[in-house]
């Protein structure tokens, strides 16, 4: 039985994006088509977009933003694209990039051409989106699963291919367990991805679309959800213990607690139970506490 370390296929994908995008001194690997690792233009009617593609919400006005600096400024970053057999390519990386061109008018994009498989592509493009900033979490999540189910990938494996740490791997790979209208919530962006984690306490789909609705009405924060999580889960933490009843001061313990305040001009309290307890004299400054000692031990000089 092969595994990912033993596969020669899988030590191929192992590779990802160092070996298949251009670097600097880097010789081309056996049937890569660089041209000297320099882009070349590519009318944009021939290139397809990519089938593997994790992407599925891009947001309009930031297209806009592209457009218009490509307009102004041209395609900085090429994209990379493969060929394919009947004369066309497909879009491996910059899919934006691609789509803002079409929209800037412009006829050709510069592109990087490679080689590659249809594996090599996927993954390609999983771990290029992965490590961009823009995927919301459901197509993050989606991503992470689809490594692990398509190319056999650990948790670990996964975090160290797109530099994040395992645990944030684990806690995207679990958004996928909420219900199909929740995740749809957090891919329009009604619902963040702390609110979605708050979220995966609760064990019921109903409650947790029912608690989800209520986030979005109230725009709860989430610190806010937390806490209302919190107290579904621990209703009994919620019920606040009834204050005790201070016990009855006997009237001559009061007289006296008034005579000697006044005697005194400091505050004073009796605790008494029983015929015992103790007379506490609360003073604020030094020369209160000098006062006080006056009147009880007077001058012995």
């Amino acid at each position: 039985m092969t595994t990912l370390a033993t596969d020669p296929k899988r030590r191929a994908l192992g590779k990802g994006l160092d070996s298949l995008l251009p670097r600097a001194h880097t010789p081309a690997e056996p049937g890569a088509e660089l041209e000297g690792g320099k882009p070349r233009e590519i009318a944009l009617e021939l290139i397809d977009r990519n089938p593997y593609q994790t992407r599925t919400q891009v947001d309009d006005d930031r297209l806009a933003e592209l457009a218009a600096s490509i307009t102004a400024n041209g395609v900085v970053q090429p994209v990379l694209v493969r060929p394919l057999q009947n004369g066309r390519f497909q879009l491996i990386a910059g899919e934006r990039r691609w789509r803002a061109s079409q929209r800037a008018g412009k006829q050709t994009i510069p592109a990087i051409l490679r080689q590659v498989s249809d594996e090599q592509a996927m993954e390609i493009t999983i771990v290029e989106n992965l490590q961009r900033a823009d995927l919301n979490p459901i197509e993050q999540a989606r991503a992470f699963e689809r490594l692990s189910r398509e190319f056999h990938m650990t948790q670990e494996q996964m975090a160290q291919r797109t530099g994040k740490d395992r645990a944030t791997v684990a806690n995207f790979l679990r958004l996928l367990k909420l219900p199909s209208g929740v995740q749809a919530r957090v891919e329009a962006g009604e619902l963040s991805f702390g609110h979605a984690r708050a979220l995966l306490a609760l064990e019921h789909a109903e409650e947790i679309q029912k608690v989800a609705q209520r986030t979005v009405s109230l725009s709860l924060s989430v610190r806010q959800l937390e806490s209302y999580v919190q107290g579904l889960i621990h209703p009994e933490r919620q019920e606040k213990p009834e204050a005790k009843a201070e016990p009855p001061v006997d009237p001559n313990v009061r007289e006296a607690q008034v005579q000697l305040q006044q005697a005194l001009g400091l505050k004073v309290t009796i605790e008494d139970r029983n015929g015992k307890g103790k007379v506490i004299i609360e003073y604020a400054r030094l020369e209160d506490f000098d006062r006080l000692m006056e009147k009880i031990a007077g001058n012995r000089e």
